[in-house]
């Protein structure tokens, strides 16, 4: 058995940080706001700055799933969008393939869904791309709801996303 931890990130995580960013996005391209390339231009320096804005604070908050030593194995981001300032979006969630299915999914969105909580926000939102079955079985496994709200993929307009909620 495997052992980690899920821990907020912070700015001295941005080597290994950029390695899970572009893991995440060569294997699920479609499901991020950028693309490879542009995350591979990302500067350390770069990295370093973002993942400080992450390490603290109510409003964004970005946590691993950190095995101690070697790469990350996942990721999962939390963010206050101004429409819902009660809601906290759920961003940017992956696992290394062969952490998928096991119980390192459902300690990143607890992680999440605690520093929600400790902001005063009860409610959980994500945007999964329509035909992810696995993520939304995985989803609803961890208490989220499909709302029936459909969205166009933000870059892949041809795309649709499908919007699901959990209360906390």
């Amino acid at each position: 058995m495997e052992s980690w931890t899920v821990r907020r990130i912070t700015p001295h995580d941005a080597g290994r940080m950029r390695a899970l960013r572009l893991e995440m996005l060569a294997d699920s391209p479609l499901a991020y706001l950028e693309t490879l390339a542009q995350a591979a231009a990302r500067s350390h320096e770069g990295y370093r700055q973002r993942l400080s804005m992450a390490a603290e604070g109510p409003e964004l908050s970005q946590f691993v799933a950190d095995p101690g030593d070697g790469p990350l194995i996942g990721h999962a981001g939390g963010t206050v969008i101004p429409d819902e300032p009660l809601v906290t979006v759920v961003f940017s969630v992956y696992l290394t393939p062969r952490f998928r299915g096991g119980k390192v999914l459902a300690a990143l969105v607890e992680a999440v869904a605690d520093w929600s909580t400790a902001a005063g926000r009860h409610e959980l939102m994500l945007e999964v791309v329509a035909g992810n079955d696995r993520a939304v079985r995985a989803y609803e496994k961890l208490g989220f709801e499909d709302t029936g709200v459909r969205q166009p993929h933000p870059t892949v307009p041809v795309m649709t996303q499908l919007q699901m909620r959990r209360r906390i």
